[in-house]
């Protein structure tokens, strides 16, 4: 399974929430088959964005297209870091 971590800064998370909710259809059809949205515990703008993907080239494919630039120019995003990761193992204890 396939898996990206995104680590953000937003200007006003309801602002970024909303657009990212109006984003669901486009992520899925894009490839994204889960996600979680999680927030640092001490700067509630400084979001952590984690989703299954169908694929690592789907997923590169979509973070980076220019509409999806505009998108996050739009939801007041600073910086993001993108990290593409492989699953090797999972378990429950």
């Amino acid at each position: 399974m396939e898996y990206v971590l995104i680590i953000h800064e937003v200007e006003d998370y309801a602002a970024w929430k909303k657009i990212f909710d109006d984003a669901a259809l486009i992520r899925k059809s894009a490839g994204e088959l889960s996600f979680q949205v999680l927030k640092l515990d001490n700067n509630p703008n400084k979001i952590v964005h984690f989703s299954k993907w169908s694929s690592i080239s789907n997923a590169k494919a979509f973070f980076e297209s220019e509409k999806l630039v505009e998108i996050r120019k739009q939801a007041g995003v600073k910086a993001p870091e993108f990290i593409y990761l492989e699953q090797l193992e999972e378990g429950v204890l």
